[in-house]
């Protein structure tokens, strides 16, 4: 079986390979604007916004990982949003159609349902509340369509909430940083609670999904029990042997400073660690319902604890 993963460079994309790879009848092919570190064998430098670099990159192949994606928070200029997620995935159906190639595998985001929406399962009217979320929406309704022309064809959609691990610098790490180097201060109560993933247990789900057959299929992924944000933040100054602290600022002072931040990103070119999106995610309820993910004979490996640590481990011990 011939495997094609677009944006296979990545966190979560290094981390399927290193799965898939364990069998030894499967063949790996790794699209990426950018070469994998870990795995440059398998890599072929391309960008899903060149449609005929793609076509021609994934000719002869079973199945389609669509991992490729412009998802950070302060993305410049917001266009490339659009650019990647939704021209790249209308790139992506249309090399699929003019290779026979009859299974996609996309990740999708929670980030289409917003926030503050209580626990959605995958039938909750979407409500994404930034760019991201809407060009994942986008993105989604493209490979719907493209399931639709043929009957034999398999769409699998899953939709991760936040994934961290060993090697990630995403907000997970930011939070995990600014507390061991005495930055952090708690904002809002910190009784939201956040649902997560560890990337090595949705690596492991998205790899049992190559073997789907024919049909439409959509999942929300999260690693269960959810964490609050005080939850979070204990355990790490547990792992680290940092004192606890109490200290807490209300949020309306809190997303204030958020969009102070965002001003001063815009006066002077500079990224700041704090910025009012980064704000509002971290004090909202982020939380979904992964049971028909759970419910699919899928066993995680690792629980949330587990992968907290394994990744406090690795980066900052």
């Amino acid at each position: 079986m011939k495997i094609f993963i677009t944006g296979g460079s990545g966190f979560i994309g290094t981390r399927l390979i290193s799965l898939l790879n364990k069998n030894n009848d499967v063949e790996i092919v790794n699209f990426d604007i950018k070469q994998s570190e870990i795995y440059p064998e398998f890599t072929i430098i391309g960008d899903v916004r060149d449609l005929d670099a793609l076509t021609r990159a994934c000719e002869g192949a079973d199945v389609i990982y669509n991992l490729a994606a412009e998802h950070a928070d302060n993305v410049t200029p917001m266009s490339l949003y659009y650019d990647v997620n939704v021209t790249g995935a209308e790139n992506v159906a249309a090399a699929a159609q003019a290779n026979s190639i009859n299974k996609i595998i996309f990740t999708s985001s929670v980030a289409i349902y917003g926030l503050n929406r209580g626990t959605p399962d995958e039938n909750l009217e979407p409500k994404p509340f930034n760019e991201y979320g809407r060009t994942k929406l986008q993105a989604e309704k493209v490979f719907e369509k493209w399931l639709s022309a043929d009957l034999d064809r398999t769409l699998v959609i899953v939709r991760p909430a936040v994934v961290f691990g060993e090697e990630n610098r995403g907000n997970v790490y930011n939070l995990i940083n600014q507390i061991a180097s005495g930055r952090f201060i708690m904002i809002g109560d910190g009784r939201n609670c956040k649902s997560m993933c560890y990337v090595g247990n949705i690596a492991e789900f998205l790899k049992q999904q190559f073997v789907k057959s024919s049909g439409s299929y959509v999942y929300n992924y999260a690693d269960k029990a959810d964490l609050s944000a005080s939850d979070i933040v204990s355990i790490v100054r547990e792992q680290m042997n940092i004192p606890t602290n109490n200290f807490k600022v209300p949020y309306c002072i809190g997303i204030l400073g958020g969009y102070f931040f965002d001003l001063l990103s815009k006066i002077t070119g500079k990224k700041f660690p704090v910025s009012a999106v980064r704000i509002q995610k971290f004090c909202a309820d982020t939380t979904i319902d992964s049971s028909l993910a759970m419910s699919s004979d899928f066993i995680p490996p690792y629980t949330l604890e587990d992968g907290l640590k394994l990744m406090i481990k690795h980066e900052f011990k």
